[in-house]
């Protein structure tokens, strides 16, 4: 289990309420908030995590994208995309992280 499994096992553990209204609120963001795909839906929380330099939550929503049918080179360019609007070290550090995962 990677530290990043274990914080989260531990977290729901022993914060069940705080997590079932995470939980809630994000599914009802992710599934019902409005009109975009499955697809379109993780390629933003990957940029907002690679822009917002937040690696772990990358990490997990390029894991997600891949689960809901992106291709590494969808994924790459969400990233890439963050470089004007974010700063281009922090798109190249989110290249990085991602490039680690393949």
């Amino acid at each position: 289990m990677t530290k990043k499994e274990e914080n989260w096992a531990y977290f729901t553990k022993n914060h069940r309420d705080i997590f079932k209204a995470y939980s809630e609120f994000g599914k009802a963001l992710h599934t019902v908030g409005g009109p975009l795909d499955e697809k379109q839906r993780w390629l933003i929380k990957v940029a907002v995590s690679a822009a917002g330099k937040h690696e772990l939550a990358l990490k997990t929503h390029v894991e997600k994208a891949r689960t809901a049918g992106c291709t590494n080179p969808e994924i790459e360019h969400a990233i890439l995309l963050t470089a004007t609007t974010a700063g281009f070290p922090t798109m190249m550090n989110a290249l990085m992280v991602f490039r680690e995962m393949l």
